[in-house]
């Protein structure tokens, strides 16, 4: 067979992947799998979206089945308009407002329109690994700026711009993030944005699980606080359902045409059922009476979880305390390595994805990344007793041979 490895481009050596295929790829029987953030099927709204479907096939096919205009259908823009006003508090210009084939695309359009090689950009540490897999992709320099329990360190951050630093943009997702599920606190959302303004750099916002408070209750977004510097990335993945793959950018008014010139050069438009979809949902009142189910059903899966890592995790391992979304983030101990722990854990039936592939460059070897949307509440407890288990046992053997180093 013919090897095409020689032809293959310098940035697919850049992008890595082979993490998110494991996530991706599901978890052998008899393994309870904490690894993959995707939405509880039982959130998804099966009987309302297989009636509007049918509705738009037979009514509005020549639309719903049609190419759409690259930046989305104008009545699925205006209902964004009102979305964002309603749910955000302020309503963007129609040219400040692009749909997007989902959360994910928005970053690869940033890449194109904003990256060129060498450019810096900033992160959180650690961020979302898909988004770290783009900015690689666009051989980005890639600075990361630690977290705190609130979030990205802003006084940090201000130290490197102080020092020189300035980046293409700062990406963040101040709401539950992924994958740590930390919240950024109003006053540090401020001190963000002003501080971006004053020193020109562009503010990227991810908000993919906002609309996944457990108490129904979400702070100001950095775009409705400054929607001069900030390009604010949704999607309705998590409050609709992914398969929909759906989203929007919404920004600087020259910076989302850009996008939509990106856009141009890759799938052109995002698909005119899925907006249909969105828009006949969202007009009747679909996530209104949706999202608080949801919100119940993660708020309780991360009360069975935040039991069980208390009853069951030796006194060492810290977590994080989400309000929202459903994703939780573990340190071990610093003999620890998640990455190296990983197969035992597997072998004793519970499954996990390591803290490094989430950070830039070396760090995060005694982390982990946790998510509670899909197992019910007992295996939560099961699975994090079976985790417990294997860290206790690491941690015996790191300690047992102090010259090791890490397990």
């Amino acid at each position: 067979m013919a090897d095409f490895g020689h032809a293959f481009a310098r940035r697919t050596h850049l992008r890595g992947g082979a993490e998110l295929s494991t996530i991706l790829a599901g978890t052998p029987p008899g393994v309870l799998s904490m690894t993959g953030g995707f939405p509880n099927p039982a959130t998804f709204p099966t009987d309302q979206v297989e009636e509007i479907t049918a509705r738009l096939v037979r009514d509005d096919g020549a639309v719903a089945l049609q190419y759409t205009p690259v930046e989305g259908l104008g009545s699925v823009r205006d209902y964004l308009l009102d979305r964002q006003e309603r749910l955000q508090g302020r309503r963007p210009e129609r040219a400040e407002l692009i749909v997007t084939s989902g959360g994910m695309e928005c970053i690869a359009l940033m890449c194109q329109a904003l990256i060129d090689p060498g450019d810096t950009i900033v992160v959180e540490a650690p961020s979302y690994l898909g988004a770290l897999m783009a900015f690689g992709g666009a051989e980005a320099e890639v600075v990361a700026i630690p977290m705190d329990d609130d979030g990205l360190c802003v006084d940090l951050l201000a130290e490197r711009l102080a020092a020189g630093l300035r980046p293409k943009f700062v990406y963040t997702i101040p709401d539950y993030q992924n994958p740590t599920g930390r919240t950024v606190p109003l006053d540090r959302r401020r001190e963000l944005v002003e501080m971006c303004r004053r020193d020109g750099v562009l503010v990227f916002e991810d908000v993919a699980y906002r609309e996944l408070s457990f108490d129904g209750e979400s702070l100001a977004t950095l775009w409705s606080l400054a929607p001069d510097v900030v390009l604010q990335a949704g999607t309705f993945s998590k409050s609709f359902f992914p398969g929909v793959r759906l989203g929007w950018a919404t920004g600087p008014s020259d910076v989302v045409a850009e996008l939509a010139a990106a856009k141009q050069n890759t799938d052109q438009c995002a698909g005119g059922l899925g907006q249909r979809l969105v828009e006949e949902y969202g007009r009747a009142g679909g996530f209104e009476r949706h999202l608080p189910a949801a919100r119940k059903l993660y708020a309780s899966h991360w009360a069975a979880l935040s039991a069980a890592l208390r009853r069951h995790m030796p006194e060492e391992v810290d977590w994080t305390e989400p309000t929202g979304g459903f994703l939780d983030w573990l340190t071990l101990p610093e003999e620890l390595d998640a990455l190296a722990m990983r197969p035992a854990a597997l072998a004793a039936g519970v499954a996990y994805v390591p803290g490094p592939p989430f950070h830039v460059g070396e760090g995060g070897h005694n982390t982990l990344r946790l998510s509670f949307s899909h197992l019910s509440e007992r295996e939560l407890a099961t699975a994090v007793e079976r985790l417990a288990s294997v860290v206790r046992g690491a941690l015996g053997e790191a300690r047992a041979s102090p010259r090791a180093g890490h397990v």
